[in-house]
């Protein structure tokens, strides 16, 4: 007769400081205190539950960025997680303040890759084996180095490079283990969904890994997806949804049994609120609202940033603003730098620093405009569109592209009206990060466009040029004016 225990696995990714719920048809969605009220239901109703969070808390949120993460680590601390993995923008506010920020975690943050290059010392606990009604539980967390482009700079700081290391990562410490009786092993990633399956192809099903709970690509399956013997899911992003596992484990065999997943929304029909975390955020809110409660500026109407991946009306103001103030011939703005799909009419300085949090010095670069187009022909490759979480920038005004991505080849590259002369030298501005990563992000060497000239810092914050430029201009409007056409 089968020995069966049932386990319920909450799951959270990519939160990114959405605390507060938001108003969506008349119904109140999302937000840290019905997700704390929803969980604290199904931990009173079920016997053995388990609730983690695959990376990403931070950034996305003026609570967030206006303590530097401390403020989520408490709101994190009530809804109590039972173990949690790094995302890549756990590193925003720099390494030695996320070991500080780890000591005031009232829960374990696990990470198995991320050490000190000298002596390979890890700077985490590598996995938490928690144990519930007889149950051992090994969680593992995994973050290659293709999403932690923010510590490439730090020559001290290195992570696993890509899948085929952290499979191997996983294999040594489930091979270490295999003397104690692990019921049931899960991998807490954030790699993105498509990693997510390439990683659970090299898993070799001795080691008993069941289950990869994913986070990075903001990815919302319908259902469970199974590689290899391992179910693989995400929740999104946010709070609007909690991933759910209702878990039947065969505790002789060490399997999945049955199962069934889900994600549930965070709203009102499904959720009641915690008073306790609610206070909490107020306190906070309370605060930040005193400095960011102004307006800045008025649009024509609202600019929208949908998509990444995609010419978008927001991300092309934002270009803009960054070229004009800076004086160059080109901005190439990050899209991942937008944190919002919209914004405006009104816009508030609360509104703009959740949008674009990422307060980054600008360099300017000189690049032909032969180097231009390999630049964007690598921005524009296949894996940009089969799900991986690639680097996008948002152009700006007079910079004109037409891909075919049959022919894999531009229709159009015009700089205000005619074709670019490939000899032709440019003015081109990026932010910091993207600067840094330079090589990883355009496929062209930091010597190959040194010898143009001498890079160098041309502002020292973005955020500041978009503050002050906004505040002096009104009744701002961009449209989509074929800046990045995509013939697919």
């Amino acid at each position: 007769m089968k020995n069966i225990k049932k386990l319920v696995l909450l799951h959270s990714n990519d939160m990114h400081g959405d605390f507060l719920a938001e108003d969506v048809d008349s119904k109140l969605t999302g937000g840290v205190s019905m997700l704390s009220a929803y969980i604290n239901k199904v931990r009173e109703e079920e016997k053995n539950v388990l609730y983690v969070i695959a990376g990403d808390m931070f950034r996305g949120s003026v609570i967030d960025s206006e303590f530097m993460g401390l403020s989520t680590i408490e709101i994190m601390n009530m809804l109590s997680p039972d173990v949690v993995t790094l995302g890549n923008h756990e590193t925003d506010y720099g390494l030695a303040h996320l070991l500080f920020i780890e000591k005031c975690a009232k829960f374990p943050i696990i990470n198995a890759n991320l050490h000190i290059t000298t002596n390979n010392a890890r700077l985490f606990k590598p996995y938490e084996i928690i144990e519930i009604d007889g149950m051992r539980i090994l969680f593992i967390g995994i973050l290659t180095e293709e999403v932690m482009a923010q510590t490439r700079h730090d020559g001290l700081i290195g992570s696993i490079v890509d899948v085929a290391e952290a499979a191997r990562e996983v294999g040594r410490i489930c091979n270490a283990h295999r003397g104690i009786d692990i019921d049931f092993t899960v991998l807490l990633t954030h790699i993105g969904f498509e990693e997510d399956k390439k990683l659970a192809e090299r898993l070799d099903p001795a080691w008993g890994v069941d289950v990869i709970i994913g986070g990075h690509s903001h990815t919302m399956p319908e259902e469970a997806v199974e590689v290899n013997g391992v179910l693989i899911v995400q929740a999104g992003t946010g709070t609007d949804f909690i991933g759910r596992f209702d878990l039947n484990i065969d505790t002789d065999t060490n399997s999945t049994d049955s199962y069934t997943w889900t994600t549930i929304p965070i709203d009102e029909t499904h959720c009641s609120r915690d008073e306790d975390i609610e206070n909490l955020i107020e306190y906070y809110k309370t605060k930040t609202d005193a400095k960011y409660n102004r307006v800045l500026t008025r649009f024509e109407t609202r600019l929208t940033h949908p998509e990444r991946t995609q010419e978008t009306t927001l991300g092309s103001l934002f270009a803009d603003i960054m070229k004009e103030s800076l004086g160059l011939d080109i901005y190439l703005l990050g899209s991942g730098s937008i944190r919002n799909p919209e914004l405006g009419p009104i816009v508030m300085f609360s509104n703009l620093k959740e949008c674009f949090p990422y307060d980054d010095s600008s360099h300017m670069i000189v690049a032909t405009g032969a180097q231009l187009k390999r630049m964007i022909r690598h921005m524009l490759r296949d894996e940009v569109w089969s799900g991986d979480h690639c680097e996008f920038y948002q152009l700006s005004k007079g910079l004109e592209v037409e891909y075919d991505l049959k022919t894999r080849s531009f229709i159009k590259f015009n700089y205000e009206g005619e074709p670019i002369d490939e000899d032709r030298k440019f003015t081109v501005g990026l932010q910091d990060f993207h600067f840094k990563n330079f090589p990883e992000f355009f496929n062209i060497s930091r010597e190959e466009i040194e010898a143009n000239r001498k890079p160098r810092v041309i502002a020292t914050s973005t955020f500041d040029i978009l503050d002050e430029y906004l505040s002096h201009h009104q009744r701002l409007w961009r449209g989509i004016e074929g800046r990045l056409v995509i013939r697919r």
